[in-house]
């Protein structure tokens, strides 16, 4: 079985096309789990950092003992086994090719270092449509909150995600209705970058609703999923995918919440990850803020009413305080003086021929993308035509 799909050769031809510069055999093994295992799979994700992902293909899929945690690889076989068919690996990266989805692995630049704080439960892969270098933007919060939102708690979502894209953080969350869209679209609206993490394919918009902003996203942001393309959202995953939401931020705060609001799944996943937790009270008497007060009293969560709060939560004051302009703006021309309006380039050829460090010019990128001043290609950077 092993051996048939990874020598499948049109799996091999897709691998090649979605990386070009890695081996087809361990992308395909990549790509595999993110076929068999659900979200979080910690058994899949423990095999995986044991083993590689191409040795963790063949043990999870073979009848080999394995004395340390017998029961639990047993139990995951039982759950990869039915899965394993190389059609479906085909279909995830046919899929991702149709629509454009890029594939993201551990070691990538635009892997988010973030993302692995969550150990044997972090994704193989993420798929990737729009921009993945907004994934490694240093300054991310992730605003969350009930999908049944008030005004009150649309109108706060809203400026406190306005006002921080506008000064350069990306704003993370789940692209559902409610907070979720608020802040997408105030993110969108500042002229900032914004990511979504789906429960189901890059190449399903749910909810169906939420087209036309998943579409503005793709275009300024990104559309993020750790599950190939074609795959449906479940109320299994969304639960899963909002340990993403918690781990790419580097604070998360909600907006608004009922007492049992899946929102309050994203914080407990924030705390657990040792990041900032904050929340934004409301009235007394709103039920839609109680999951709100509930966090300020059982987690200690931070009362935060305004972008300013949420910064010093995120501790970016003190990254915040401005470079000497002049430096910046030598930078700026240093990079920009590097660039060219016909040939991309990668950060870090761009890097060496400006005398710059890499991470310098990821974070002078970033800025640049924002008021238009460079062009991003597929990993690459160039500068507009006049």
């Amino acid at each position: 079985m092993i051996d048939a799909l990874l020598g499948d050769s049109g799996i091999r031809k897709a691998a090649a096309a979605a990386r070009p510069d890695d081996d087809p055999a361990a992308t395909i093994a990549q790509v595999a789990w993110s076929v068999l295992a659900e979200p979080g799979d910690g058994v899949a994700g423990a095999l995986i950092s044991q083993l590689g992902a191409i040795e963790a293909l063949r043990f999870g899929l073979s009848g080999e003992r394995f004395e340390l945690a017998e029961k639990a690889i047993q139990d995951g076989r039982r759950r990869w086994l039915p899965r394993a068919q190389p059609r479906a690996i085909g279909d995830a990266l046919h899929g991702a090719a149709e629509v454009g989805a890029q594939l993201l692995l551990p070691g990538d630049a635009e892997w988010p270092a973030a993302i692995d704080d969550l150990g044997d439960h972090a994704p193989a892969v993420l798929w990737v449509r729009g921009d993945p270098t907004h994934l490694v933007v240093p300054s991310r919060v992730s605003i969350v909150g009930a999908r049944a939102a008030t005004a009150y708690g649309d109108t706060v979502a809203a400026e406190l995600a306005g006002d921080l894209a506008a000064t350069g953080s990306i704003v993370v969350s789940g692209g559902a209705y409610g907070i979720d869209g608020s802040a997408h679209r105030a993110a969108l609206g500042a002229g900032g970058g914004t990511i979504a993490f789906l429960a189901g394919g890059v190449d399903r918009a749910y909810p169906a609703g939420h087209q036309h902003l998943f579409d503005r996203i793709r275009e300024s942001g990104a559309l993020v999923s750790e599950l190939p393309c074609g795959a449906a959202p479940t109320k299994f995953r969304f639960l899963s995918r909002n340990r993403l939401i918690a781990a790419l931020g580097a604070a998360t705060v909600v907006v608004e919440a009922g007492w049992r609001s899946g929102s309050l799944n994203t914080a407990g996943h924030a705390s657990s990850l040792g990041r900032p937790l904050g929340a934004v009270p409301g009235p007394i008497t709103s039920a839609a803020s109680a999951g709100c007060h509930r966090l300020m009293r059982e987690y200690d969560a931070q009362c935060v009413t305004n972008a300013a709060e949420v910064r010093e939560l995120m501790g970016t004051e003190a990254a915040e305080v401005p470079e000497p302009q002049q430096r910046t703006e030598t930078d700026q021309t240093r990079l920009l003086d590097a660039m060219s309006t016909r040939t991309s380039r990668r950060p870090a050829e761009l890097a060496r021929i400006a005398g710059l460090s890499e991470e310098r010019v990821r974070s002078l990128l970033g800025t640049l993308s924002l008021e238009g001043r460079v062009v991003h290609d597929s990993g690459r950077w160039l500068a507009p035509r006049t």
